[in-house]
């Protein structure tokens, strides 16, 4: 992609349209950053960006800007409906998004990993696997960073293994993994997209453009129209795919290859993870012996069913991670010990009403927060629910209705956006508010 003397927007500065602006002005492009937040919000992004010669245009001017450009590239976290892209699509103004950017510059093979949930998790093991045996890997994206500020490195490396959002793949044009690999899907940023079906279809143009020379790592259980790749299939909750697992062991084709009671990783939705992995890894030549020590250093990622403290004895687990009800789904199946929930956020426009029973079965109290705390309590009948005012109030009931031996798990179950910049900031409060907590006088 030629970008010398080329006028290029940015749509969005998150940090997906700062490693843009910053790759396209490195590349000698002439770059303007269009947001629709004001500018005090946008700092110190764009104070970054101003050294690289990028300008800002910013709040409502951002949606009626009348300038030409030759090229539009779309952040993930900006919504193609949203008047800031209508005003380009008005224009007439030619638009990628930053995948598809960064795609075109990348210079190794691309795994690509999707999913409603776990896409992080694997993400970060394949990278850690790959770099155990000796491959020059990267994992980026959505994961962050973001593929646009790593992918000047893709000459030095053996692969890059990208993590990807439905957001992301929406402006697909040549994007084209080697290995693309859907993890699952459950009802997510219903926000965003009118059904679930368009949900779905954004994800599956992750194997849009593969070929019979690409592979498909994908979930037994789900239903995927028919793929050009080559497919290996896995499932910890079914037999007959390729990957399998019996008595707590992996097998791959009837061969055992990795004892889970070996792992770190726990949980039958991190069976699925670790599977994943390993298919990608064997896919490129890795045996199973050489992958396995990695997997069992391997430790979820922040926010990802973490712990971060246990105080009078309650274990408290930080999984703001959780954006989806599938996930707090597994992360209440993970758990032994009674649980006080603390859950809620952001309105994304599905309802709670399919934890209602796990919730009841599983939970001695939930304390819940943001948008949505009064419309779980009504879904949640059969549940001791508990409203709190915010995170901080949130912890302190559930400290309150916490006995020794119990789990408080901090699993929302939808974004964070109505409180928090991001699940990261999300996690990072409630981990320093518990951290905080002195322990009770005996």
């Amino acid at each position: 992609m030629e970008l010398a003397n080329k006028h290029i927007a940015v749509l969005g500065l998150g940090e997906s349209g700062e490693a843009a602006a910053a790759l396209l002005a490195e590349g000698g492009a002439v770059v303007a950053v269009l947001d629709s937040a004001e500018a005090q919000a946008l700092e110190p992004r764009m104070s970054r960006l101003r050294k690289l010669g990028v300008r800002l245009i910013e709040g409502r001017a951002s949606e009626t800007d009348a300038a030409r450009y030759d090229l539009g590239v779309l952040s993930p976290g900006i919504d193609p409906a949203s008047p800031l892209v209508r005003n380009f699509v008005a224009k007439r103004i030619e638009m990628i998004g930053e995948l598809e950017f960064a795609w075109q510059l990348c210079k190794c093979p691309v795994i690509a990993i999707t999913g409603s949930n776990g896409k992080t998790t694997t993400t970060s093991l394949v990278a850690e696997i790959f770099t155990a045996c000796g491959k020059r890997t990267v994992a980026a994206g959505n994961i962050s960073p973001a593929f646009s500020a790593v992918v000047k490195q893709s000459g030095e490396l053996d692969i890059m293994a990208l993590e990807v959002s439905s957001f992301q793949l929406e402006e697909i044009r040549t994007f084209r993994p080697r290995i693309a690999a859907w993890l699952n899907l459950s009802p997510n940023h219903l926000d965003r997209y009118p059904s679930m079906e368009a949900y779905r279809a954004a994800k599956l143009r992750i194997f849009e453009n593969q070929t019979p020379e690409d592979f498909a790592v994908v979930n037994l259980r789900e239903s995927l129209p028919p793929l050009a790749a080559k497919i290996i299939t896995f499932s910890a909750y079914a037999t007959g795919g390729d990957f399998d697992l019996r008595n707590g062991v992996i097998h791959f084709q009837n061969q055992p290859v990795f004892d889970m009671a070996e792992a770190q990783l726990k949980g039958l939705h991190n069976v699925e993870n670790i599977m994943a992995a390993l298919a990608i890894g064997h896919v490129e030549g890795l045996g199973f012996e050489a992958m396995a020590p990695a997997i069992r250093a391997f430790m979820a990622p922040p926010h990802r069913c973490e712990l971060v403290g246990i105080l009078d004895g309650v274990r408290w687990i930080n999984d703001s991670k959780s954006t989806s009800l599938e996930a707090t789904e597994k992360a209440l199946l993970a758990e032994d010990r009674p649980v006080i929930l603390i859950a809620g956020g952001k309105d994304k426009g599905f309802e709670f009403d399919p934890l209602a029973s796990l919730v009841a079965e599983k939970c001695r109290h939930a304390v819940l927060i943001g948008q949505m705390a009064q419309r779980i309590a009504n879904s949640w009948k059969d549940a001791s629910c508990h409203l709190a005012a915010d995170l901080n109030d949130a912890i302190r009931i559930a400290r309150s209705l916490a006995q020794p031996g119990d789990v408080v798990l901090f699993s929302p179950a939808t974004s964070s956006f109505d409180m928090f910049k991001n699940y990261i900031d999300r996690g990072d409060q409630f981990r320093s508010v518990v951290q905080q907590l002195a322990p009770n006088n005996p």
